[in-house]
């Protein structure tokens, strides 16, 4: 059963009210073998993602969700709170990388800290935020590090 717990309610945050070191922590969100399941026969249909006992054979040595699943779900959690800013999340490019498996029964939350702010020289109601997110499971496990470069709003006047 899937859990994702409602977020502490934080204002948007616009380009102006950014600065590098600000942190956001998302709510929760709990993942289980049906999840995966369903996410991998949809998008990513691996032995590894799809079959218990065909996994335990594979480097994961268990049933572990796609990396990309992991993904739209920090993104999940990013929207739902953990990063609030004014527009929505827009991406402007990234990287991302999955250190260790995520597996059925845990629990993840998407930990952000804002790395730079620079407003545009050629729009003067936007700039480029670029942020670091960890999401972790329940025992502090970083399961999937990334950074994104973020178009954000200015204030409106």
């Amino acid at each position: 059963m899937s859990s994702l717990s409602e977020p502490e309610v934080l204002s948007a945050r616009y380009l102006d009210d950014l600065q590098p070191g600000d942190r956001f922590t998302s709510a929760e969100h709990a993942l289980d073998e049906a999840q995966i399941k369903a996410f991998a026969a949809q998008f990513d249909p691996q032995p590894f993602h799809l079959d218990a006992e065909a996994a335990k054979a594979t480097l994961f040595g268990g049933l572990a969700a796609s990396g990309w699943h992991t993904a739209a779900i920090t993104m999940r959690l990013l929207v739902g709170g953990g990063l609030p800013l004014a527009g929505g999340i827009i991406g402007a490019g990234g990287e991302i990388s999955w250190p260790k498996p995520t597996r059925p029964g845990d629990v993840l939350h998407v930990d952000t800290e804002v790395v730079s702010v620079t407003p545009s020289r050629s729009r003067s109601d936007r700039g480029m935020v670029v942020v670091r997110s960890e999401t972790r499971n329940q025992h502090g496990d970083v399961l999937q590090q990334s950074v994104y470069k973020l178009v954000v709003p200015r204030r409106p006047a």
